[in-house]
């Protein structure tokens, strides 16, 4: 858990860092995230541990007391596999509600502290979003890293865009970080800004107005940002705060709300080819047309020009339609293929401590190695298997490759066969692999062509 915990600190450090937090605030965002790695470390605990002691147990020949004293390994671990399965039955409980609580606490408190004092948080070589900028610098330098270099910004629009863009070559924070107000002073840049001619023709050839500057001065408010409440919980958005109930029903909203726009796109896309009218405007006539000759034919140059031109319009109309809307359709597919991901997860997480118990414990038992060192190389190394597995199916099934109930329960089920098959090995007194049953083949191939000889009758 302390290595996990570790790792989030370094993932987000960039959002903790320059915001002048304190150390409540940075426990309680390390104390919201840490409930989410216990789908991660749960299950490594749980298969580590197990081989560790049962290979302990077996290393030290405590199994082989055990034996002569009549108990089975299956009776030894019969007290575990009931505390496993107690275990199990938390584990599905924190998935359930704990985790929930905590994503929705950590997304908030993450979104308000991207809010706070924004004026420290101009990171060098991307656009950083402060109030009505965006704001792009190069390099910065100096005690406080108030001076800039090679500096771009957008300015947004109340109407939406970035129309407005000024580039200088150097530039220089004025303010403290308790000031409302932050004033950069830009030097040697230009302005541009774009212009929306009222003709839409003139529109085509993307008119702007260039001005020079020695001197610049913009004035960020910050009043709105420095005020930041980081115990704000507006943001409840995201399948990881649901509970099972409540993502059984985004769910069937979301599929029903996507069956039903795509009957709309269907009847749209019907009603775009102009089937429906064309037994209102076609009137039969006797002429009978040859298909071969074409139908532009029977019409002179300019009305076939007029009437293939309005056809390739429409088709060309209908296909960038299309498009627009397989991409929307595919957003929606990947959103609700993210619910019933997050749905099969909670059950995955309590099934998947019984299965690596039982992968681990018979493993420990048959390798005969306990402490901190063969156990720890063979836990992480099933684990990463175990967890890669996981994720690339996981991804697949966002886009709808694979089912999500497949992508989801597909690591545990892979390892289900080898939980077994150790289990039999472990309680049979069978080693990991017999190499017997391997090599026999060989040696009675060898024996046939004489290159092997049998010692005992050679004895």
């Amino acid at each position: 858990m302390f290595i996990f915990v570790l790792q989030t600190i370094w993932l987000y450090i960039g959002e903790l860092a320059g915001k002048d937090l304190d150390a409540e605030v940075i426990l309680k965002f390390l104390l919201y995230f840490s409930p989410k790695l216990v789908p991660l470390v749960l299950p490594l605990t749980i298969l580590l541990t197990s081989i560790m002691t049962f290979g302990s147990f077996a290393e030290n020949y405590e199994f082989a007391a055990m034996k002569s004293s009549g108990i089975s390994l299956g009776r030894a671990m019969r007290s575990l596999t009931v505390f496993i399965v107690f275990i199990s039955f938390v584990a599905f409980f924190f998935a359930n509600n704990v985790i929930p609580a905590a994503e929705f606490k950590s997304i908030n408190l993450r979104k308000n502290i991207a809010q706070l004092k924004p004026a420290m948080a101009i990171s060098e070589g991307i656009f950083n979003d402060i109030g009505t900028f965006n704001i792009k610098v190069e390099d910065k330098t100096g005690e406080n890293d108030q001076y800039l270099t090679d500096v771009i910004i957008h300015q947004k629009k109340q109407t939406g865009g970035n129309t407005t863009v000024i580039k200088a070559k150097e530039g220089e924070l004025v303010g403290s970080t308790e000031s409302d107000v932050l004033s950069l002073i830009l030097k040697e840049g230009n302005y541009y800004d774009e212009i929306k001619p009222s003709d839409y023709d003139k529109r085509k050839n993307k008119p702007f107005t260039k001005s020079y500057f020695d001197e610049y001065v913009i004035n960020i408010d910050l009043s709105d940002f420095n005020n930041v409440n980081l115990e704000d919980e507006s943001y409840s958005s995201t399948h990881g705060m649901l509970k099972i109930s409540e993502l059984d029903e985004s769910i069937d909203s979301f599929s029903v709300s996507y069956n039903n726009r795509m009957a709309e796109f269907k009847e749209s896309m019907y009603n775009r080819t102009g089937v429906k009218t064309m037994k209102i405007n076609y009137k039969a006539k006797d002429t009978v047309v040859a298909f071969d000759e074409g139908l532009l034919s029977y019409y002179d140059t300019y009305d076939g020009a007029q009437i293939a031109n309005l056809a390739l319009g429409t088709v060309n109309s209908a296909l960038a339609h299309l498009g627009m809307k397989k991409q929307e359709f595919k957003r929606n597919v990947q959103q609700v293929n993210k619910f019933e991901i997050a749905l099969h997860e909670k059950y995955a997480l309590s099934i998947a401590c019984i299965v690596l118990f039982f992968v681990g414990a018979p493993l420990g038992a048959i390798i005969r190695k306990g402490g901190i060192g063969l156990p720890i190389v063979v836990a992480i190394l099933l684990f990463l298997t175990y967890h890669f597995i996981g994720i690339f199916a996981k991804n697949s099934a966002e886009d709808g490759s694979v089912p999500a109930f497949v992508a989801t329960w597909l690591s545990t089920f892979i390892m289900l066969p080898l939980g077994i098959y150790l289990t039999y090995r472990a309680t049979t007194d069978q080693g990991l692999f017999v190499f017997d049953n391997i090599l026999e083949p060989f040696k009675k191939l060898f024996k046939k062509a004489g290159l092997f000889k049998d010692k005992s009758k050679t004895e």
